[in-house]
């Protein structure tokens, strides 16, 4: 294989040109995004480049406790999103306790077992391994629970009469509320299941082309997209149905009754 093409800054104005010309255009068509565009490629570049210094230096201690607090730092980080993106919110912080509890459970659960059986780093917790997968899983876990919760919370709420009515017909509240929990369980699954369809065929998942491009075999390549993939489907599946049982079981009490009153809209 061809070694890795390693790229200049002089190399990153290419891509510079093209988003300055994407804004040029939205200037001319008026269409009031040339302020954003920059603005977020601007964080993008900053952002990615103090990241890239980070895990250098992180790479080059190879210590347990640096790479601990880096993957702390980002289940923190997925799980304040997790807590914050639903357009509804439990009182008393719920989201965020919901949150912190399936974005660590999942996505450590899902991380240490693939380092320790099919990855098997020496070290097992080589930060070169075990800080890229956790940021590739807690990208999957975010988005499923986010979804699931959030299209929960807005389906409880436009079916409460529903609700409502079955509990005075004494169903269970957990038969009442499953309709629900499983229309969000599948919606926050949806991303991850489009992603596995569309692999090979139409798209070059993210992983596969940065192996490729850095020089690996590209059948390689092919075998760990596989495996992230299905990484990700379990992860997914994990959030999305831990984040909405346990909002389900918020809103109710040991009266069997739907608490509402302990769901509060954002904006």
């Amino acid at each position: 294989m061809n070694p890795a093409i390693h790229l200049q800054p002089s190399d990153l104005l290419v891509g510079a040109a093209l988003v300055l010309a994407a804004a040029a255009a939205s200037w001319a068509m008026r269409l009031q995004l040339q302020r954003q565009v920059l603005w977020a490629s601007l964080r993008m570049v900053v952002q990615l480049l103090l990241v890239g210094y980070v895990l250098r230096l992180v790479f080059q201690q190879a210590h347990p406790g640096t790479t601990l607090v880096v993957v702390l730092v980002m289940i923190a980080a997925a799980a304040r999103e997790v807590a914050v993106r639903p357009h509804q919110r439990l009182a008393g912080g719920g989201n965020y306790r919901i949150a912190g509890l399936v974005v660590a459970l999942s996505s450590l659960s899902t991380v240490v077992l693939a380092l320790m059986t099919a990855v098997r780093p020496d070290p097992w917790f080589d930060a070169r391994y075990a800080i890229p997968l956790m940021g590739i899983v807690l990208g999957s876990v975010l988005n499923a629970a986010s979804l699931g919760l959030d299209s929960f919370f807005d389906g409880v709420r436009t079916g409460r009469a529903a609700i409502e009515a079955q509990l005075a017909l004494g169903v269970s509240f957990r038969r009442a509320m499953a309709p629900h929990t499983r229309a969000a369980i599948r919606r926050g699954l949806i991303p991850i299941i489009n992603q596995m369809s569309a692999a090979g065929l139409i798209t070059l998942p993210g992983i596969m082309t940065g192996q490729i491009l850095g020089g690996m075999d590209p059948l390689e390549a092919a075998k760990y997209q596989i495996l992230l993939l299905l990484l990700l489907t379990f992860a997914g599946a994990l959030a999305a149905g831990g984040s909405v049982l346990l909002a389900a079981r918020a809103l109710g009490d040991e009266r069997q009754r739907l608490r509402l009153d302990r769901l509060n809209a954002t904006r």
